[in-house]
């Protein structure tokens, strides 16, 4: 996952991708180019998610059930690999959205201007 300008990558922590395929997955099941696509239309294009980051994701979560999988036909009436979250992922996705919130509140307090 980087961000849009080719020029500068955008380093992620461990997890963040997994932890925004399960938010993804939350609103219900999905194929994998909806799942990337929904990341960035949902980050107003600032994220972008590549196949090659992706879908070993999908296979990590598939790995330590906090997703499922099963094959269907896309929008488009092509075959397609739907991704559904399990019990497990959606404790999982509170969890981790729980932490996520508060380090990402942390790092604002610390990058706050300092006084003039």
């Amino acid at each position: 996952m980087s961000i849009r300008n080719p020029n500068s990558q955008l380093e992620l922590l461990q997890g963040t991708l997994d932890l925004l395929i399960l938010q993804t997955l939350a609103f219900g099941r999905a194929h994998g180019h909806a799942i990337a696509r929904s990341i960035e239309l949902k980050s107003d294009e600032v994220l972008r998610v590549g196949h090659g980051s992706l879908y070993p994701a999908l296979q990590r979560l598939l790995r330590l059930k906090l997703i499922t999988a099963e094959d269907g036909i896309s929008e488009n009436n092509r075959k397609a690999r739907f991704y559904r979250l399990t019990a497990k992922g959606h404790s999982v996705l509170h969890a981790e959205t729980s932490k996520w919130q508060r380090f990402s509140e942390a790092i604002a307090r610390v990058l706050q201007p300092l006084p003039e």
